[in-house]
């Protein structure tokens, strides 16, 4: 199913300073997170959002993360960012995503919250399908709150085959990412990856040696498919 001739992309989300802006940045990172709401202790504000995102070059993209926000507040939030994608993180609806995606023409992930132990339990095929019109599904571990919380699901519970680009995050580190994209990758379309904590001094302080840590780690993962498969990786 995946294309290994494929680098896996990289997020660093929760995002608050600009030094760790431009850490992402030199360590090669493809997306940088901004967590727009104000529960989360990695709150920034819309403008705030906008501010940091100014220092990013062209290809590096500005994700905004909101949990059970109105529509019109996600849409306002992205009128300074046109290049922004939006990635819902509660319990929005298909068809609320759709509404704050601005029907569609805003680029969005939903978050599946997968359930710790046993994610058997969980149908992200079914998932999947259900949100067939965001653009990756992201797969985080359900902890209380939303995101950031450090935990790591069971990968191995996975389906074998999901028709969708997904998105690995919860409790990823530069320790266990490698392991994380070898098992995951094989059974989506693509796979990307997504760490907050485990790249961070205290919640919404990075950590730039952690950050070029676990860029050089999903490297590995990459290497490693590449040499199985026999493929070429283009260079980064």
């Amino acid at each position: 199913m995946t294309n290994y001739q494929t680098r896996t992309r990289i997020k660093i989300c929760g995002l608050t300073r600009e030094q760790d802006v431009d850490a992402v940045v030199a360590a090669g990172a493809d997306a940088v997170g901004f967590v727009l709401y104000p529960p989360s202790p990695r709150y920034v504000t819309p403008q705030r959002a906008a501010e940091l995102a100014k220092r990013l070059p062209p290809f590096v993209t500005p994700v905004l993360l909101f949990v059970n926000a109105l529509a019109t507040d996600v849409i306002a939030a992205c009128a300074d960012m046109p290049c922004a994608i939006v990635q819902f993180h509660g319990e929005e609806t298909p068809a609320q995503c759709w509404e704050a995606s601005a029907q569609g023409r805003r680029p969005f992930l939903r978050a599946a919250r997968i359930p710790l132990g046993d994610s058997g339990g969980f149908d992200l095929v079914k998932f999947a399908s259900d949100y067939a019109k965001a653009q990756a599904i992201l797969l985080d571990a359900h902890v209380d709150g939303y995101g950031g919380g450090g935990k790591t699901f069971n990968w191995s519970r996975l389906p074998p085959s999901v028709n969708s680009h997904l998105v690995l995050s919860g409790g990823l580190t530069p320790a266990n990412v490698t392991d994380g994209i070898l098992q995951v990758r094989p059974r989506a379309l693509s796979l990307s990856v997504d760490v907050s904590s485990g790249v961070e001094i205290s919640k919404g302080i990075k950590d730039a040696e952690k950050i070029h840590q676990f860029v050089a780690a999903v490297r590995t993962a990459d290497a490693q498919l590449a040499k199985s498969h026999h493929v070429h990786l283009p260079a980064a």
